[in-house]
């Protein structure tokens, strides 16, 4: 098969999966997951992501490794939720490890292993005004270790919140940002694959639930314990709805006002969406991080 053909019959592929999604309905939307950081592979020359960065499953899951998109929303695989944890500051070690992936870094070295169990909040400056939030240090230490450490190294000054999902875009609300790449304008395929080159374990799974406020750690469906830089602000009750797999540290306590109007502005549909599942699609209104701070 040429690639011209291989391009037309992806394409039909495509048409054929958005009409079985216009069929389904709102309840089964809610089944989506959050994700975040593809692999990149070579097929036939070009580049492509090999994971999306919402939930696919059986042959949507073959069709975007060989290039492209639009898989039906699915449940990630049953994690099951983490006994209640506080860190122990003389015994906690944190473990970090490079990310093997092959997407696309952002490299600022590794965080120490021992985490610093004082902070209590982490500040994120935007273009519209400061997002505060109120950290669970002791319940979520190397997660909250991993994004002091990035803040210290600048890693998200100048980055763009690169995906706006609603209930009608994707069945949840939510605000993501954390990709050291993306473009947020809409129109760049690979946005939400940017990481820190590293990846650590998940942390206080089902120790805060997902409602409004809530600020949670971003990874591939299918890659457990896999979490880097990208990270989501819950913008709505209806992300409660989510499995219990993505390490939720913070809740935001100043700011949800900001967000709210982001969420209200809309969001620009990305049609080179490399995910399908609107993984890219960017807010209309641009977020930008300017810098982010833990204290």
């Amino acid at each position: 098969m040429s690639a011209e053909d291989r391009q037309s019959q992806l394409a039909r592929e495509h048409k054929e999966r958005q009409a079985k999604r216009a069929e389904q309905t709102t309840a089964s939307k809610r089944n989506v997951v959050i994700g975040a950081v593809a692999a990149l592979v070579v097929v036939a020359g070009g580049l492509f992501a090999g994971v999306t960065l919402l939930g696919n499953n059986g042959d949507d899951a073959k069709i975007n490794a060989a290039a492209t998109s639009s898989p039906a929303p699915s449940e990630t695989a049953a994690v099951t939720p983490q006994p209640t944890f506080t860190a122990d500051p003389v015994t906690t070690k944190c473990s970090y490890r490079k990310d093997t992936s092959g997407s696309p870094e952002k490299n600022v070295g590794m965080p120490p292993s021992r985490p610093n169990l004082k902070l209590k909040t982490m500040t994120i400056t935007t273009n519209h005004g400061n997002v505060v939030i109120d950290l669970a240090t002791a319940q979520a230490p190397c997660t909250v270790n991993s994004f002091a450490f990035l803040a210290r190294k600048n890693f998200f000054d100048n980055t763009k919140c690169h995906r706006l999902a609603t209930p009608e875009n994707s069945g949840v609300s939510l605000l993501q940002c954390g990709d050291p790449q993306a473009k947020a304008d809409g129109k760049n395929r690979t946005d939400g694959q940017g990481s820190s080159g590293y990846v650590y374990d998940s942390e206080n799974l089902g120790g805060i639930p997902y409602s409004k406020g809530t600020v949670a750690v971003a990874q591939a469906v299918e890659a457990v314990n896999q979490n880097g830089s990208q990270f989501w602000i819950s913008l709505g009750d209806e992300t409660q709805q989510v499995e219990a797999a993505y390490t939720p540290f913070g809740v935001v306590s100043q700011g949800m006002e900001i967000l709210e109007k982001i969420a209200k502005g809309g969001w620009i549909t990305n049609p080179e969406d490399i995910s399908g599942d609107g993984g890219s699609n960017a807010p209309k209104i641009p977020v930008i991080i300017k810098n982010v701070r833990l204290s």
